[in-house]
């Protein structure tokens, strides 16, 4: 609870800031559980004007910013997005995510500094803040016993489409629990414990209630298991039952 306190604080404190100076304030990226806590404070504190940003449309990891009313500049977000590619394919190991986070964090930099990391076939590009673009450019020059080469790029020219596989089944209802099941392929009751231990985002939000009911497009991500969009009921089974749609991140 303290470091929610903290956090909470630095939240007021960039708000006030940006009032203060009349310019936009950032906090670095926040993961799910981080984002949930700025919501409930952006909906009690309605003096705090603030969005989020990950570089990417659907990014998990996000960048906050505080806006004051009359700012008088266009603005962006601190972001960065560093494309990895092997250096020689041919002898390139098939890197994960965790390669890169790994190498990463032995370069000593934080988690908070950096975004989503989006695989695209054969290269990776990596969402940071500004301030760690050149150093990582410059450092990260091996993953595992591959070499590797990195690049700054424009954003405007990333195009990532994130791998998906469409599921569809019958539910019970729309419930959060429901959907879930049918998602992970596994039943109800062992999901429930995922919910009550708030390891469950729906759209960057906490749910603690399996009873949570559904919308179209929402996504859901389950730490430690993934994620997924509920499209939407496809119509009714002829016992009553919805036939439903998802797409589960890969």
């Amino acid at each position: 609870m303290a470091g929610e306190d903290l956090f909470i604080k630095r939240i007021q404190e960039l708000a006030k800031q940006a009032d203060r100076r009349g310019c936009v304030t950032f906090t670095d990226f926040l993961n799910l559980n981080e984002q949930n806590i700025l919501h409930q404070t952006l909906q009690k504190f309605s003096w705090i004007k603030g969005e989020t940003f990950g570089g990417y449309e659907g990014a998990e990891r996000q960048i906050a910013a505080f806006v004051p009313g009359d700012i008088y500049y266009e603005w962006k977000y601190p972001i960065s997005c560093i494309r990895i590619r092997p250096l020689n394919a041919k002898f390139a190991e098939e890197l994960s995510h965790r390669d890169i986070l790994g190498a990463l964090m032995h370069l000593g930099i934080e988690r908070d500094k950096t975004g989503d990391i989006a695989v695209c076939q054969d290269e990776f590009f990596l969402f940071c803040c500004d301030s760690m673009a050149d150093l990582i450019c410059r450092e990260l020059t091996r993953i595992r016993h591959t070499s590797v080469y990195c690049e700054i790029c424009s954003q405007e020219d990333f195009s990532y489409t994130p791998e998906t596989k469409q599921f569809r089944g019958s539910v019970a209802s729309v419930r959060l629990d429901a959907v879930m099941a049918l998602a992970f392929q596994s039943s109800r009751s062992s999901l429930l414990s995922l919910i009550e231990d708030a390891r469950v985002f729906v759209n960057g939000k906490l749910i603690t209630t399996n009873a949570y009911t559904l919308k179209e497009m929402d996504i859901v991500s389950v730490r430690g298991m993934g994620r997924f969009r509920y499209t939407g009921v496809l119509g009714q089974t002829k016992k009553g039952r919805c036939m439903v749609e998802i797409e589960k991140y890969i």
